[in-house]
């Protein structure tokens, strides 16, 4: 990596959210969907060095979003809608409501611990949370990846206790 790349680079780690966000949509030529600061300035600096060294060539670039696009495991949905078009549709039309624990804020809000020198930040989802760019069931599937051992994610988060029963 040259030292002026290294150095716009290092430029990143300084700017606000709002401004990451704004590079971001230059840089990618694209509404950008994210706040969390550590993702975006990894993904602006890999673009940066991307466009400096040489990015994937075009027939791996192919390769990758026609993987992407039949693969079930993804993060995000893809861009082009009609993969959805092509699955069968659910037999059930009936979906159940998300049993929202009450010490959980409302989705699309963070959790966010210190641990060790470290910021853990969660964002609260529909249905489970995400963390560093993974989908989670649990905070407990959280904590037990950051510590390294079982861990109680209510707990780990300082969430306080669960309410007793048929109170609320």
């Amino acid at each position: 990596m040259s030292p002026e790349l290294a150095v716009e680079i290092g430029r990143l780690e300084k700017m606000t959210v709002d401004q990451l966000v704004a590079k971001y949509e230059v840089t990618f030529g694209e509404v950008c969907r994210s706040r969390h600061k550590r993702y975006l300035i990894r993904r602006i600096a890999w673009r940066m060095q991307a466009k400096v060294e040489g990015g994937l060539s075009d027939r791996a670039r192919k390769t990758a979003n026609r993987l992407a696009a039949t693969s079930d495991a993804r993060q995000t949905p893809p861009r082009d809608m009609s993969v959805f078009e092509k699955r069968p549709k659910p037999k059930s039309t009936k979906t159940k409501e998300p049993v929202v624990d009450p010490r959980l804020p409302p989705p699309g809000n963070w959790i966010e611990r210190q641990y060790k020198g470290r910021m853990i930040s969660v964002l609260v989802l529909e249905r489970g949370f995400e963390f560093s760019g993974k989908w989670y069931r649990s905070l407990s599937a959280i904590a037990n990846e950051v510590c390294g051992t079982n861990y109680n994610g209510f707990e780990f988060f300082k969430l306080g206790k669960k309410p007793p029963k048929g109170k609320s």
